[in-house]
Formats: structure tokens, sequence, C-alpha cells
């Protein structure tokens, strides 16, 4: 299958301290599921950071649709991660004030790509079947601000805002780390089935061990971190 992601000779560090990563290769392919673990301090949030291309590596390439993100200015990063990346982060990062719906509508303000590909069935009607395929009823939770939704409702409103439009690739920072096992499994059942219903790529951050088997593949950070793996001193 052809390579979604693949990152080369990685290396980041802050400031003048020792490499916090220092990855030589790393892939993952489009439409495959992948499961990322790692150890606290191990680099998964900078590395989901580079990914993103909210930072940029000293050292070495990633490329994305085989587009290399540190070759790309700062504001045709963020183009870039709009139109082909959607995040869902642990603690969901919903607009507190705006309701399910204008929540998940919000990528498509700030991706023309994303809008063409929900243009024909209509924003606000693909919005909706997300939600409804997550187990959300769109009429029910019209007009209530974000902040007031449970945990496992903010969760499936920051899936869809994730989903809608189709990006190529799904980051999912321990989404599931405030659930319960039976709601999780749930969830992470409709994930791969909006996944797979776009052929997205997902990239999955957990250090939840008991998930890794739902996965094509599952990596430890750390086995390919060198920075993490080489003794100090």
């Amino acid at each position: 299958m052809p390579q979604l992601l693949l990152i080369k000779d990685l290396r980041f560090s802050w400031a003048a301290s020792r490499p916090l990563l220092d990855i030589e290769h790393l892939s993952l392919d489009a439409g495959e599921r992948l499961f990322l673990r790692g150890p606290s301090g191990s680099g998964k949030s900078t590395l989901l950071g580079l990914i993103g291309g909210v930072l940029r590596p000293q050292h070495g390439s990633i490329k994305i649709l085989s587009s290399p993100l540190e070759a790309l200015s700062g504001a045709a990063r963020d183009r870039f991660r709009a139109d082909h990346i959607g995040f869902i982060f642990q603690q969901f990062n919903l607009l507190p004030y705006l309701d399910a719906l204008d929540n998940v509508l919000l990528p498509l303000r700030f991706s023309a790509r994303r809008r063409s590909r929900v243009k024909a069935q209509g924003a606000q009607r693909h919005a909706c079947g997300l939600l409804s395929r997550l187990e959300l009823d769109p009429l029910a939770l019209r007009g209530r601000p974000a902040a007031e939704l449970s945990v496992g409702q903010q969760q499936r409103v920051a899936a869809a805002r994730a989903l809608i439009g189709g990006p190529e690739l799904i980051v999912a920072d321990e989404p599931t780390s405030a659930l319960d096992s039976d709601t999780r499994a749930s969830f992470l059942a409709l994930l791969f089935e909006e996944c797979q219903r776009a052929g997205s790529s997902l990239l999955f951050v957990s250090h939840d061990r008991s998930l890794e088997a739902r996965f094509d593949r599952a990596i430890d950070l750390s086995t390919f971190n060198r920075a993490v793996s080489a003794p100090t001193c």
C-alpha cells in the first residue's frame, strides 16, 4: 500500500538539551490503523506536534502525502494540516460556547478542500450524519453548548469534527483515557468504521495496551526513538 506518512532521520530537541526525538524511520500506510505507545517523556506529544506541522524538526524529514512538511512555511503547514489532518485531542478542545453541530463544522471554515468533499451532500447534512453514526442525536443536542455535554458526548463530537471532510490522516491523542472499558470498545469500533468509510489512516496514541490488538500494527516509540533508548550519564 502507498505510504501516507514517512519519517526519516528525524531529530528534535528543546533549546540546548539533548535530543528528545531521534527517529531513523517510521511510516504509516494509507488506510492503516497504527497504535503508538510510549512512556511519559518519550516524546509522543512532541512527535504529534511535528506530524501536525506545529513544530519543525531540526534535522530529517516528515512527509505526508509525499509533501515534506519541513520545507513548508508556517502558514503553509497550517493550511496543509487543515486540509489533510484531523485531530482528536485528549481534552477534546471543543469550543465550549458552540453546540455539537457548530463544533463539528469548524474545520470546514479553514479548509476549502474539506468543504469541497462534502459540498454535494451538504455540510450540515454531512455533519449530522457523522454525529448520528457516532450515536449522537444532532437534533437533541442543538443549541446545547459543548461545555454542558457529558465526557462521552464531547468525545464523539471531537471525533466527528476530526472526520468531517474526509482528511487523509486522523491523529488521536489519548482520546479514551477518561472512559470505562465498555465505552472505549464502543468508541473504537465507531472510530474504525468512520475511518474506513472515509479511507483515512489512523494514528492512535495511548497508554492502554489492552487496545493494541484492535489495530493493524502497534509500536512502542521507545524502540524507534534512539534518544530515549540510548543510555544517559
